[in-house]
């Protein structure tokens, strides 16, 4: 099983960049697919980016599209999540995960299984 390390979250004003990273320890993403989700506080987790990279489909929330972008560096076993024009409403925990997805599950959260352990982003105004 792949081990998903996180880092990059932090604090930001409103209209602000935050990079997420992913790393894989343990084995590599393979043909896995990645996808970033997030839960705030008292809310449900969402899903917020995810691709399958082997095929070429990549998928964002309404909310995030046009402001993040989701990319892999191969020869690094690591994902990001390049986060611009941030907004209050973006604070949250943000989670990384993989698994072996398509481009219909890649936005449900119950096909990964594979977690990283969690980021926090807090967007201020």
């Amino acid at each position: 099983q792949v081990q998903l390390v996180e880092s990059g979250g932090g604090s930001v004003q409103a209209g602000g960049s935050l990079r997420l990273s992913c790393a894989a320890s343990g084995r590599s993403f393979g043909a896995w697919g990645t996808g970033w989700f997030r839960q705030a506080p008292g809310q449900e987790r969402e899903f917020v980016a995810a691709s399958t990279w082997s095929f070429g489909n990549i998928g964002y929330a309404e909310s995030v599209k046009g402001r993040f972008t989701i990319s892999r560096d191969g020869a690094k076993d690591t994902v990001y999540l390049q986060m611009n024009s941030l907004k209050p409403e973006d604070t949250a925990v943000y989670y990384c995960a993989a698994g072996p997805v398509n481009r219909a599950t890649m936005f449900v959260s119950d096909d990964y299984t594979s977690w990283g352990q969690g980021t926090q982003v807090t967007v201020s105004s």
